[in-house]
């Protein structure tokens, strides 16, 4: 799937990428990108310094600490990619990097496990009032009755988000015995019940969970989720676990409910504010806190250095990668099904831009057959790749393709058909000019390979080349020898043939196949022969 223009593509004329390190990464990814970027490792920088940074480089890396604001990416001149080595990514302005054409991803997938285990472990500690109890005995107190515990077995723990951790803590969970409620609007009751959970309303989990545990993203809907009215709703003696976002919570909503005893105790491992200033959440007797520690297991860091490395060097290298923010990405198997598809809507896009009879206006892109049941923009946004780039000087990517189109004034239409024809997927793209309407069908061969299948109204089996000439002719003998001549006279080696007709002795399509792209000459030349209506090339 390419991401950028040629003209992005540093990597491509002998120049190494360069790639700036923000707040650290684990010495395998590190490893992984020098091999063939130049690095630099910096950590703490403010936003000043960031800026000052950023000339120059390719991609940026960043944890939790680093901001990256509108100013910092319209400081980075050169950069194609921000990557988020964690879950997170409010700490990255991704309107802003969206409208600049950068790409956003992060590690979604490395952090899973440890996560999942920091938060149980946060839980026991605050069951069994474990740091206090290791403080105290420092002390050389011998207070056992002073930290009296509670047992999870057989209570109710309610998971807000069912997502990769959240699910991951839900089955660890039920293997300490705890019945799990959640709650997750985007979640089905059966996915729910398949990780031995009950799907329930955001109240009454509330209401009924002797423990809860917040395990979604920060964004403007969940903002302070957790706040007075929220807390008033617990049954008393809850406790409550944040491994999560420290902005889900209303920190002085909960220091209030501890305080009252209405909440018996907390356990955060993320604040609002990080490092927090007011520690007065941290040194409360019943919260159990530690410094934004979910993923730092030595397991989960070198896996992340590695995820992010290696996605850094796919966009750097003009591929998507499985973790983009900006832009819908799949996973796992439905990634590596569709990942061609992408490609092919690319191929399709770009030679809708060069064959077409004039400026384009409106595109429409049909999906059928299996591929009317995915996601569409990912698929239709690679056509417009194809087609924008190189007609802006802007940096054309999945990212901002939709956005471009808008600005330019081509409107973009999407459908889907469950059934194709001749094919088990197919994408259909209609480019609309003032000269006319101009077609094109795209597949995939064996599922991997994009062929285009279909020119116009002429059917045809054409595996693109980097190089290609389309030539509408008279179907009679003779003219492929004619225009094949030509080309060799000019130096032009021909690599594969490809016809398309609907009769003998009427239109027909001719695309050659070429190893060496076509001087105006020939073109010239080949357009002049008797018979030849109309002659394009077309570069991929």
């Amino acid at each position: 799937m390419a991401l950028a223009t040629d003209r992005q593509k540093v990597g491509a004329v002998g120049v190494r990428h360069r790639v700036l390190v923000a707040d650290g990464l684990g010495e395998a990814g590190l490893r992984r990108l020098r091999e063939s970027c130049e690095v630099q490792v910096f950590g703490g920088l403010s936003e000043e310094e960031l800026c000052a940074r950023l000339e120059g480089v390719h991609a940026l890396v960043v944890r939790s600490r680093t901001r990256v604001t509108r100013r910092a990416l319209e400081a980075g001149r050169d950069l194609r990619v921000v990557a988020r080595a964690g879950v997170g990514v409010d700490n990255i302005d991704v309107e802003a990097a969206t409208r600049a054409g950068v790409l956003v991803i992060n590690t979604p997938d490395s952090s899973v496990r440890a996560t999942a285990e920091h938060t149980l472990a946060m839980l026991l500690a605050c069951c069994r009032n474990l740091p206090q109890a290791y403080q105290s005995l420092q002390r050389g107190e011998w207070s056992r009755e002073a930290f009296v515990g509670t047992e999870v077995y057989g209570k109710t723990l309610g998971v807000v988000g069912l997502g990769r951790i959240g699910s991951e803590v839900a089955r660890l969970a039920r293997g300490v015995g705890m019945r799990v409620l959640a709650y997750d609007p985007y979640v089905s009751a059966e996915r729910a019940a398949h990780l031995g959970s009950e799907l329930v309303p955001f109240e009454r989990l509330l209401e009924e969970a002797d423990f809860i545990t917040l395990h979604v993203p920060l964004s403007a809907q969940t903002r302070g989720m957790i706040g007075r009215d929220q807390l008033r709703r617990m049954k008393r003696g809850v406790r409550l676990v944040n491994c999560a976002r420290g902005g889900l919570v209303d920190e002085e909503a909960l220091l209030e409910a501890l305080e009252e005893g209405h909440v018996a105790g907390a356990a955060l491992d993320v604040f609002a504010e990080e490092p927090p200033r007011d520690l007065r959440l941290v040194r409360h007797p019943r919260v159990v806190a530690t410094p934004h520690l979910g993923a730092s297991t030595r397991e989960a860091q070198e896996a992340i250095g590695v995820d992010v490395a290696e996605q850094v060097l796919q966009a750097l290298a003009g591929r998507l990668p499985r973790g983009a923010v900006n832009v819908a990405a799949f996973r796992g198997d439905a990634w590596e099904r569709l990942s061609p598809h992408l490609e092919l809507g690319r191929v399709l896009g770009a030679l809708l831009r060069q064959l077409s009879p004039g400026p384009v206006y409106a595109v429409e892109v049909r999906l059928e057959g299996e591929l009317s049941h995915v996601e569409p923009s990912p698929l239709v946004a690679s056509v417009l790749v194809g087609l924008l780039s190189g007609v802006t000087d802007q940096v054309v990517n999945v990212v901002n393709a939709h956005l471009l189109a808008s600005e330019r004034g081509i409107r973009v239409v999407e459908s889907r058909q469950e059934t194709s024809e001749d094919f088990a997927s197919l994408m259909v793209v209609t480019a609309h000019t003032p000269s006319g309407d101009f077609q094109l069908g795209g597949t995939l061969f064996g599922r991997s390979e994009p062929r285009i299948v279909r020119i116009g109204h002429y059917r045809i089996d054409l595996d693109p080349a980097p190089y290609m000439l389309f030539a509408w002719n008279t179907d009679r003998p003779g003219m492929i020898g004619r225009v094949g001549t030509i080309l060799g006279r000019h130096g032009v080696n021909i690599a594969g043939m490809h016809l398309g007709r609907e009769s003998p002795g009427g239109v027909a399509v001719m695309v050659l196949t070429l190893d060496d792209p076509v001087p105006p000459d020939a073109v010239a030349e080949i357009r002049s022969l008797d018979g030849i209506y109309d002659v394009k090339v077309a570069r991929l």
